[in-house]
C-alpha cells in the first residue's frame, strides 16, 4: 500500500539528517518528493560534507515514491520562486511542506556567552535556520493553500514543553530553535481558514551523519556510541522523525495538530509506528527522567 501516492512534498533541506529521513518514509508510502538543499554531485556546500541532493533523492524512488532533487539556496528569494513554479509546472499542485533548512552544526560555539560568541557566526545561524524557512513558507504556501488538507511541518530541536524551561547552550542556537516552533505556531493561525495544518516536529537523539562521525560508529554498530556516551542508547534513527512526518500526512485528523509541538517519540505512541530496529525511543521523557535526574543510562521502559 502507498498511502501517500499522488501527494506532492517539498522537503526543503532534504540534503542530509533529519530532512534525508523524512523525504525517505514520504517516498516509501508512495509519495513525490522534491528534494531541495545546495549540495549536488557537482557542488559542495560550506559545510563541506559528501552527502547530496541527488542520493536523497535516489533513496526516495528506491523507497517507492518519486524522488525529484532540486539545488536551491533558500536564503535566496528567486531560487525558491523558481522551485515553486516548477512545482506548479510539473505537478500542478503542493500538498505537503517540510521546512527543514539548517545547516548551523558547525557555526554554534556551545556554552559561549553572547558577547563571546562569533557575531558573523551567530546571524548567519538566524538567517539558516529562521529566514530560510520563511522565504520558503512565503513562496510555498500560495500554492500548498489552494487544495484543502495541506500540511506544513517545521523541524526544530526540542518541544515547547522541554524549552520553555531550558537554555540550549547558546544564545543563537536556542533563540533559532524556539523561533521555529513559534513559526509553526503562526502559520497554524494563518492556514487554518484555508484547511491547511502547520505543527512543529523535533527529533529526539538523532544520528544524523554528522553525529555517527562525532561517536565513531555507523548505523549498522551504532549502539557502541554508549561507549563514548551511555546515554546514546536513547538515539534514533533519521527514519523514525521520517515516519513521524509520513504519519501525520496520512491523517485524516491531522487537523488535532494544528499549532502544536511535538517529537517523533511522542507521534510514535500515537500513531504506532516504530524505528527501523523496532523500537519506539522516546527522548525527552528519557532525557528528563533519566540523563537530567542523574541516573545511570537505561533505555528500559524509553524504548
Amino acid at each position: 500500500m502507498k498511502p501517500l501516492e499522488g501527494k506532492v512534498a517539498l522537503v526543503a533541506g532534504g540534503t542530509r539528517g533529519a530532512g534525508r529521513g523524512i523525504a525517505m518514509e514520504l517516498g516509501a508510502a508512495g509519495a513525490t518528493v522534491y528534494v531541495t538543499g545546495r549540495t549536488t554531485r557537482k557542488q559542495i556546500s560550506e559545510y563541506g560534507r559528501p552527502e547530496t541532493i541527488e542520493e536523497t533523492a535516489e533513496l526516495v524512488t528506491e523507497l517507492g515514491g518519486i524522488g525529484i532533487p532540486v539545488q536551491v539556496d533558500h536564503l535566496v528569494p528567486e531560487q525558491v520562486a523558481s522551485l515553486i513554479e516548477k512545482i506548479e509546472k510539473e505537478q500542478g499542485k503542493l500538498d505537503i511542506l517540510v521546512n527543514d533548512i539548517w545547516g548551523g552544526e558547525y557555526l554554534t560555539e556551545w556554552d559561549t556567552p553572547v558577547w563571546q560568541h562569533s557575531l558573523d557566526k551567530g546571524l548567519r545561524m538566524l538567517r539558516l535556520g529562521v529566514e530560510t524557512h520563511l522565504i520558503t513558507s512565503h513562496y510555498a504556501l500560495k500554492l500548498l493553500i489552494q487544495n484543502k488538507g495541506g500540511l506544513v511541518v517545521e523541524i526544530t530541536d526540542g518541544t515547547a514543553d522541554y524549552n520553555a524551561d531550558r537554555y540550549r547552550l547558546s544564545l543563537f542556537y536556542d533563540l533559532t530553535k524556539q523561533s521555529v516552533i513559534r513559526l509553526a505556531k503562526s502559520l497554524a493561525h494563518e492556514l487554518a481558514p484555508h484547511e491547511c495544518t502547520a505543527l512543529a516536529i523535533t527529533p529526539g537523539w538523532m544520528r544524523s551523519e554528522i553525529m555517527l562521525e562525532v561517536f565513531g560508529v555507523t548505523e549498522e554498530n551504532w549502539r557502541d556510541g554508549a561507549k563514548k556516551d551511555p546515554h546514546f542508547i536513547i538515539s534514533e534513527s533519521p527514519r523514525y522523525i521520517g515516519r513521524a512526518v509520513a504519519a501525520v500526512a496520512m491523517d485524516e485528523k491531522k487537523h488535532e495538530l494544528n499549532g502544536s509541538s511535538c517529537s517523533s517519540g511522542e507521534l510514535a505512541k500515537r500513531y504506532h509506528f516504530t524505528d527501523i530496529d523496532g523500537s519506539q525511543p522516546d527522548c525527552f521523557r528519557y532525557l528528563k527522567e533519566v540523563q537530567e535526574a542523574g541516573k545511570p543510562a537505561n533505555a528500559e521502559g524509553y524504548r
